[in-house]
């Protein structure tokens, strides 16, 4: 993270020796025989100092203000995002995990067999889930468009749902996912827990075939099946604050043991998205709970309007060094519970310390420092660039 200038070793001893050259013919000091230069050579002139060309110092001190602004850029950056925890973010860090529900919806040009695409039949599709735990299901729809927009005939002709294996693991099954036609718009739903996929750990893949604009296609949706469950939801939310946050427990009843990775999101009373709470601690089998913490220098400095309401909690038992990776806990969909808490009152208005966030910011303001003196004895006279923020104490 500092800047440093090494010159290779055998620079550094020519440079040295030519110094003490000039050292010594300035002092008019003797030179031994076997290194003093032949009569007829012409006497070495008075050394005089050498300045760097205007360009150069204006493209060096260039430098040097870069490297103050980087620096300084580096030290505030971090300072204003690390003043919450990792576990309680604002919302707008995380925009594409605000709501894990809402279908995906992609149009495309139709492909055919053989890698080929037809721009001129545009396929829409959306699915309701990528990831899915034992029980759960995902739903798939797709039309056809053409250029201008404006829906296509379009008929499915099979749809094979298989699970997908790697290397000399036995073929999964595939199982038929029967689609149907809603006005142009072909949808299904895939249970695997309800087919002969109900035992398979991993990537399942549906292949849809069709015919569109007169032309055959298909199209392949993932999604992630984990079939067996790791620990159940149980018992009634609660609320309280503790520490520096507004915290929100969840029971949960742990079967298998681990780190488990979980996640919510916390609105405001208009609903508005404020926060992502996360939770990611080790869990022993049994009685346990998920806390969800707000920060309070986050609720102090977001100002929501109250109460909050925590909603859509997902996560999974991370299995490290394996394949598949997780066991996914059942998903908690829409409202899971409403705070009673209507005043920040007793909620602590604390920036977030920790000894990383302190090793952190003690690392970059040396190397701010360290960029302005540069600068500073380059060119005493000319005023430093100001900095963007102060350093934290």
């Amino acid at each position: 993270m500092r800047w440093r200038w090494r010159w290779p070793a055998a620079a550094g001893v020519a440079a040295c020796i030519g110094l003490g050259w000039i050292v010594l013919m300035d002092r008019g000091e003797a030179v031994p025989d076997a290194a003093q230069a032949p009569p007829s050579a012409p006497p070495i002139a008075a050394a005089r100092p050498v300045m760097a060309p205007l360009d150069d110092r204006a493209a060096r001190r260039r430098q040097l203000v870069e490297q103050v602004r980087l620096t300084d850029h580096t030290y505030c950056s971090y300072l204003a995002h690390s003043r919450y925890p990792h576990e309680s973010r604002p919302a707008g860090h995380h925009p594409d995990q605000l709501y894990p529900s809402q279908p995906l919806i992609e149009t495309n040009p139709m492909r055919a067999e053989g890698g080929d695409s037809h721009a001129e039949v545009q396929l829409q599709t959306a699915q309701t889930r990528v990831y899915l735990a034992a029980g759960e299901q995902a739903g798939f729809s797709l039309r056809a468009l053409d250029g201008g927009g404006q829906p296509l005939p379009l008929v499915v002709t099979r749809a094979l749902a298989q699970g997908m294996t790697y290397g000399t693991s036995r073929p999964a099954p595939q199982v038929t996912v029967p689609f149907t036609d809603e006005g142009g718009v072909w949808s299904a739903q895939l249970a695997p827990a309800q087919t002969a996929l109900a035992g398979f750990h991993g990537t399942i893949r549906l292949e849809v075939r069709f015919q569109a604009g007169g032309r055959a296609g298909f199209v392949l949706f993932d999604v992630i099946y984990s079939p067996q469950l790791p620990a159940t939801w149980s018992g009634t939310p609660r609320e309280a604050v503790g520490g520096d946050a507004l915290q929100f427990a969840l029971p949960l009843d742990v079967r298998l043991p681990g780190r488990y990775v979980v996640a919510g999101r916390v609105d405001d009373a208009a609903g508005r998205p404020f926060a992502l709470a996360s939770f990611n601690e080790v869990l022993g089998q049994g009685a346990q709970q998920v806390v969800f913490r707000v920060h309070g220098k986050l609720l102090h400095d977001g100002a929501p309007r109250l109460p909050l309401t925590l909603r859509d909690v997902e996560g999974y038992l991370l299995r490290e060094n394996l394949d598949p990776d997780r066991l996914l806990l059942p998903r908690l969909e829409g409202e899971v519970f409403a705070s009673r808490t209507r005043s920040l009152d007793g909620v602590p208005d604390i920036e977030w310390q920790s000894e990383e966030r302190s090793r952190y910011l003690a690392e970059y303001a040396k190397d701010r420092a360290a960029a302005r003196a540069r600068l500073a004895r380059f060119d005493p006279q000319a005023a430093l660039p100001p900095a963007v923020c102060r350093t934290n104490q």
